[in-house]
């Protein structure tokens, strides 16, 4: 099976843009399906991976307006791979801009991974903006979460790619390798970082899916590489940019009335699902649904995964996001 076969067929925008937010940034904003349908918001992951065409086809195009946007610094948006003024209270503006501007009153969430932190970040900053979220590959942002990542947890099922992605730096700064690899993705020489990019890309892609077996993809384009290591490493190295560690499950209270689909891969790698079952049971009035998909990892691209987030947006729109739009 593939994840494509779940979805709704290709679609092009109805409206493309670029959004000036300051700072010197502007961000690709982009809306598809129908224009007077219930607005939802889409949050790529990474930080820095982008949106793309794919992302647009788990929504029935006569039902939803879907926004996408590429957050600052990666996809269209410029200038690229910049991590001035780029951090998780610009890009929770930035989505406020955007709503501000295409008039919309309140919105679906939806997001996967660091899409997933920032929506909840995001739903918690501005709860009477957000009418459900969907949640998938949940990242809560966490010391804990980046140690497993990070430090050997996820390395000792995959000690071929692990020995890999450490072997590039010197012994002596293997106990912290955010830092280690910060240092060599914001020096001054440009075959270094490219160098480093690739290792970080590539250490993260080889886990995503269930299916993968890992040296496939250590061919990453550079200037996608960069961006997107850049920028993840530049957010993990400042912690997400919250104010104490474990912010999203101290805050949950904020949501209260708010409901939420989680749909996490049994599997997941990079995303283990403790956190996803933390959210669960954390979450205010029991209205959150955890659907854990068997055989699956990280990627959206997991058949299963794609699959049930496609069911889950059919089922939204036919009973509850009707009621709440009132």
């Amino acid at each position: 099976m593939r994840a494509a076969q779940f979805l709704y067929p290709s679609l092009a925008p109805f409206d493309q843009r670029m959004l000036d937010v300051g700072d010197g940034h502007t961000v690709y904003v982009e809306q598809c399906g129908n224009p007077d349908g219930i607005p939802v918001l889409v949050l790529h992951g990474g930080p820095g991976g982008g949106c793309s065409p794919t992302m647009r086809r788990y929504f029935d195009p006569e039902v939803y307006r879907v926004v996408l946007f590429d957050q600052r610094g990666c996809g269209r948006s410029r200038p690229a791979a910049s991590v001035e003024a780029n951090t998780t209270w610009h890009l929770v503006a930035d989505i406020e801009l955007i709503r501000e501007t295409l008039g919309i009153e309140k919105w679906v969430v939806f997001g996967g991974s660091w899409g997933a932190t920032l929506s909840l970040i995001y739903a918690e900053t501005h709860p009477e903006r957000a009418m459900h979220l969907v949640l998938r590959g949940v990242f809560l942002m966490t010391q804990s979460e980046l140690d497993w990542f990070y430090g050997g947890g996820a390395g000792r099922f995959w000690p071929d790619v692990w020995n890999r992605f450490v072997a590039l730096v010197p012994e002596d700064e293997r106990g912290d390798l955010i830092g280690a690899y910060h240092k060599r993705l914001f020096g001054e020489d440009t075959p270094e970082q490219i160098k480093f990019a690739r290792e970080w890309t590539a250490w993260e892609n080889a886990l995503a899916s269930v299916a993968s077996n890992g040296p496939s993809f250590y061919d990453t384009p550079a200037d996608y590489a960069r961006v997107f290591a850049r920028l993840e490493n530049h957010y993990f190295v400042n912690a997400g940019f919250l104010k104490m560690d474990g912010q999203i499950l101290t805050d949950l209270p904020k949501l209260k009335g708010i409901g939420a689909t989680i749909v996490q891969g049994r599997f997941d790698m990079i995303c283990p699902p403790e956190g996803a079952w933390k959210l669960k049971e954390a979450w205010p009035d029991d209205l959150c649904d955890l659907r854990m998909i068997p055989t699956a990892g990280h990627a959206l691209s997991e058949p299963g995964i794609s699959s049930e987030l496609v069911r889950v947006m059919d089922m939204l729109h036919s009973v509850r996001l009707r009621s709440l739009l009132g």
